[in-house]
């Protein structure tokens, strides 16, 4: 077990950095309870030039400015008052680069998790197949944005999984029909497990 370090979160390229967190393991620890898994689907947030960015053109808010620190923080917002979704920071002060992750293969705290999801059967698919159910299954609020990475309470490890660059499908955002002609661009990598 190695937890990413900020090199690791501060290379400029939002897009490669994506697609490097494939593979690698989200943790998190909440009151000593450990829960994590396999990260197998991200989407890439290019910041000020990218229209589906919530930092596009430099806007800068209460909830944005998180996106405006150094790589290897967490922005956690609420999306449609419901779900909260969990993104990685990336670059460095004042690039406003982002990765959200948008599913996880659960491996650790599994009885934890399926409590958190209301869910009873391991075996089901959707345990943590969209960004929404990752925070849940994994304990995640907005209360957690602006957390350390490199801290105790929410982390990204390295356990030596390789991914094979040509299994990495990649393909449109979700959900960011708003973005004009970013709404197209191949900013969002899966793998299957």
């Amino acid at each position: 077990m190695k937890k990413l370090g900020l090199d690791f979160y501060q290379g400029e390229d939002v897009v490669q950095i994506s697609k490097d967190l494939l593979g690698k393991f989200l943790m998190t620890n909440f009151n000593g309870v450990i829960t994590g898994g396999i990260i197998t689907e991200t989407e890439a947030y290019a910041g000020e030039t990218d229209q589906a960015s919530h930092a596009f053109g430099g806007r800068c808010t209460t909830r944005t400015e998180i996106m405006f620190r150094q790589g290897g923080t967490a922005y956690v917002y609420l999306c449609y008052g419901i779900h909260h979704l969990f993104n990685v920071v990336t670059n460095h002060v004042g690039t406003p680069h982002a990765v959200l992750i948008r599913a996880i293969h659960p491996k650790e705290g599994l009885d934890v998790v399926l409590e958190r999801r209301g869910m009873n059967n391991k075996s089901k698919k959707a345990l943590a197949g969209g960004p929404g159910t990752v925070s849940q299954a994994l304990g995640i609020t907005t209360a957690n944005t602006g957390i350390d990475l490199n801290g105790d309470e929410i982390w990204i490890e390295d356990r030596g999984i390789e991914i094979d660059p040509g299994a990495i499908l990649a393909g449109p955002r979700v959900g960011v029909d708003y973005a004009g002609v970013d709404a197209d661009l191949p900013y969002r990598f899966r793998i299957g497990l």
